[in-house]
């Protein structure tokens, strides 16, 4: 062995060097960008929600999570409230009641200020389940503060909407749920949803968090800025949006029984999926407004009771997870048309909604108009375009799929009649038993799909 090879025993030679100091170099490399791409990955909303009383997040800020967003529960922004131009609900608190019809790990909500014309500004919100049924009351537990965008405070523009950071709560299907927003500032008028079938609160003073219930003394109809509550679901993988009026809105159902015939569509969809059937794991959202035409809304700026035309794209195509549409609207446009509505634009009105929602692939099941005989609205005239419209909508020159409600509703010894037993007494709106039956008329399997190619 050589002198020089003794002063190189046990060292690499000058590539085996190199190549250690490569390997380190990447090694490093790849560290950073592990952490920036982590540092990016958060958006911060974990260290703005953190409370100061103990570092908890705000509202148990939902983390990411497995599941689909999809609608749970929705209501058109309708009008603008009566009476509340000025003030609006200036230091009040506004406890909506609303059914979820899909259950979820985390859920999110929608305000409102559509018909507001100055800013609306909501400093405190909550959600939580309802602890029992027809009381403002909150279940042991659940009750969340909300944030946007990891802040208390959210500025709701005058015609805009925001939509709160999710958090982590466990909504049940059929679950009430309490959705609470106070405002000390005025703010108005207020955007509403009225005749919701569903009896909420109101209390004097900031009583978001309270779960007792005690402050809310005053009972109202309506649904006040609150227009959308999403959940985190693996029930459901989409969401079916229902377009109508007053039919779809469920006028004259029994008030706080969710009878409606969207709910009971809703609760098929959950059973037959359930049962192991070959439907779509959807929820149902309901978008209808009472008086709603297809294509001539109401007065102001935006219209109150907008048309369906108008309100297509916010309440229906921009609608969480949507997957299906149904549309049953078009009997408003015939007895609401001071002389005889064009049955031709009618139907063109409706073909246009299904063009836009094939536009983004969606595929649209579309409602005959149910028989209004009897009612202080018909005469033979308006039947017989009822009869026009019905006939394209059969004849499949309009819709993809058909649910024939005058078919399965009417009178079987005088069709221009709902029959009795499905009638509530004014001859227009269905009974309870007429809403199931709207509901178990809808083919299921048929709301899978995507909308037909164009040739």
């Amino acid at each position: 062995m050589t002198a020089g090879h003794d002063r190189g025993a046990g060292r690499p030679p000058a590539t085996q060097y190199r190549a250690l100091l490569a390997a380190v170099l990447a090694a490093v490399l790849a560290l950073s960008v592990g952490i920036y791409v982590g540092a990016a990955a958060d958006d911060g909303t974990a260290d703005r929600a953190a409370r100061a009383d103990g570092g908890h997040p705000r509202g148990e800020a939902a983390p990411a999570s497995t599941g689909t967003w999809v609608g749970a529960w929705s209501a058109s922004p309708a009008a603008a409230e009566p009476g509340t131009e000025t003030t609006g609900l200036a230091g009040r608190s506004v406890r909506n009641v609303v059914h979820a019809g899909t259950g979820g790990t985390s859920a999110r909500i929608t305000l409102s200020n559509l018909y507001g014309r100055t800013p609306l500004t909501v400093t405190h919100a909550s959600l939580a389940l309802a602890g029992r049924t027809g009381t403002a009351a909150a279940a042991p537990g659940t009750m969340r503060e909300l944030a946007f965008a990891g802040s208390h405070r959210v500025v709701v523009p005058a015609g805009g909407q925001v939509t709160s950071d999710p958090v982590r709560l466990t909504v049940p299907y059929g679950a009430d749920v309490l959705v609470t927003t106070y405002s000390p500032t005025r703010s108005g008028p207020v955007t509403h949803h009225p005749r919701a079938r569903q009896t909420s609160f109101l209390a004097t003073g900031d009583r978001t968090e309270d779960t007792t219930g005690g402050p809310y003394t005053e009972r109202t109809p309506y649904w006040r800025y609150l227009t959308a509550l999403d959940v985190l679901s693996d029930e459901a993988e989409g969401t079916v949006v229902v377009l109508g009026d007053s039919i779809t809105d469920g006028a004259t159902s029994t008030e706080n029984a969710n009878r409606r015939w969207t709910d009971v569509l809703a609760a098929r969809l959950r059973s037959a999926a359930e049962a192991g059937r070959d439907v779509p794991r959807y929820s149902v959202v309901n978008q209808g407004i009472s008086g709603n035409r297809v294509l001539t809304g109401g007065r102001g700026r935006p219209a109150d009771n907008p048309s369906g035309r108008d309100r297509f794209s916010r309440d229906v195509l921009d609608r969480t997870g949507v997957r299906a549409v149904i549309i049953d609207l078009g009997v408003n446009d015939i007895l609401r048309h001071r002389a005889l509505a064009d049955p031709d634009a009618v139907l063109d009105g409706l073909r246009a909604l299904v063009d836009r929602a094939h536009s983004r692939g969606l595929k649209v099941t579309g409602a005959t108009l149910m028989p209004f005989g009897g009612h202080r609205g018909y005469s033979a005239a308006r039947e017989a375009v009822r009869q026009r419209i019905n006939a394209e909508i059969r004849a499949g020159r309009v819709f993809d799929a058909v649910a024939d409600f005058d078919r399965t509703l009417r009178d079987p010894y005088d069709p221009r009649k709902l029959r009795a037993d499905y009638d509530c007494g004014d001859h227009l709106h269905p009974s309870d038993k007429g809403y199931a039956r709207m509901a178990g008329t809808v083919d299921l399997g048929g709301l899978r799909g995507a909308a037909p190619a164009r040739l």
